[in-house]
């Protein structure tokens, strides 16, 4: 069985030079800066611009499948699987779409886990973790909250701009 996401971020973007080396083809770093570029436009979809500063990334995995190049058009989605009392589990994919006789493939896919320190905390300043505000589950699931901390209860889908 597939889980639905409950929640979904889109973006779009090229391939810059500052992203590859020197032969054109993106750096692997890129991903992580498509990635979160995705997931920035559906924290501000939904009204979450502190979200950031306070939830780090502590588990961040890639499957490189092909590559980018200078240029190319490109198409992040993030999926929030799971929200828990204090993570997110997340998993993205990263597409390049046609580009010079090339056909869209999927570059990258991966997961990843953020958790929530705290508003204005800086992350590792007491090494500890913090439950997520109830307002931003509520925004990130379409729910009150009251599903429990796992949040088993599915949740609305939505796309970023």
């Amino acid at each position: 069985m597939t889980l639905q996401p409950l929640a979904v971020g889109i973006s779009r973007a090229r391939v810059e030079w500052v992203d590859t080396d020197a032969s054109g083809i993106y750096h692997n770093s890129t991903v992580t800066r498509l990635v979160e570029s995705a997931e920035s436009c559906l924290m501000i979809e939904r009204g979450l611009p502190d979200y950031f500063p306070s939830s780090p990334r502590v588990r961040f995995e890639v499957d490189f499948e092909s590559p980018l190049f200078f240029t190319q058009a490109v198409t992040t989605s993030v999926r929030l699987m799971r929200i828990g009392a204090s993570s997110m589990d997340w998993e993205f994919e990263v597409w390049g779409e046609e580009f010079d006789g090339r056909p869209r493939r999927r570059a990258a896919r991966g997961r990843y886990v953020t958790v929530h320190v705290g508003v204005g905390r800086r992350p590792g300043s007491d090494g500890g973790s913090v439950p997520w505000p109830p307002e931003w589950r509520a925004a990130l699931t379409g729910s009150d909250g009251s599903h429990g901390a796992a949040g088993e209860a599915p949740g609305r889908a939505g796309s970023a701009r």
